[in-house]
């Protein structure tokens, strides 16, 4: 299969992922909607791309963490 983006590692989990910089509304990371704490949190643990499963396991991390509920 030939595709179009590089395919990265998730450096969280290390699944293969399509990176869609260059059209990141298309990217699979894009689905998932991180306030500005949360970024910062996942920041300081994190420096690469993450799967969209990644990115939503470490938001419900912080969010049980401040104690907010969803």
């Amino acid at each position: 299969m030939h595709t179009k983006h590089e395919i990265i590692s998730c450096d969280r989990c290390g699944t293969g992922i399509e990176c869609k910089a260059n059209a990141y509304t298309k990217c699979q990371c894009s689905v998932v909607q991180l306030t500005l704490n949360e970024v910062q949190y996942i920041s300081e643990n994190y420096e690469g791309c993450m799967c969209a499963k990644c990115l939503l396991e470490l938001q419900g991390e912080y969010r049980e963490a401040m104690g907010i509920s969803l």
